[in-house]
């Protein structure tokens, strides 16, 4: 269940990443370029608000099967509002442990960075 939990979630943080690196080269070719025509602009602000909203709903909903303190919740939230921290966020949750669960072991979670006893020689 973890391991479905956090594939969810990092697929979502990275789209949302990824839109929002695309709102900001479309408006920089509106905006400061002069392009011809929105830049995309209107289709891709529509996209990258889509995804916003699934971030934000993957983040409430994959919290609970990974075992997410408040503390990380929130900061999971707040990573949604600068462009490209929730990959950063995503980032930092696979390096610390936050995306394998608190049941990592008898669910499969990913386990990537798990503590491994010495092998003796």
């Amino acid at each position: 269940m973890s391991s479905k939990a956090a594939l969810v979630f990092r697929v979502a943080a990275v789209a949302e990443a990824l839109s929002w690196a695309a709102l900001l080269v479309g408006m920089f070719l509106k905006y400061v370029v002069h392009s011809s025509g929105e830049g995309g602009v209107p289709v891709i602000g529509m996209v990258h608000g889509v995804i916003f909203v699934l971030y934000v709903v993957v983040s409430l909903s994959v919290a609970k099967p990974l075992g997410w303190r408040p503390k990380t919740l929130v900061l999971a939230l707040l990573a949604s509002i600068p462009p490209l921290f929730t990959w950063l966020f995503e980032k930092w949750a696979l390096r610390n442990g936050k995306l394998d669960g608190p049941q990592r072991l008898t669910h499969g979670g990913v386990g990537l960075f798990q503590v491994q006893e010495p092998v003796a020689v």
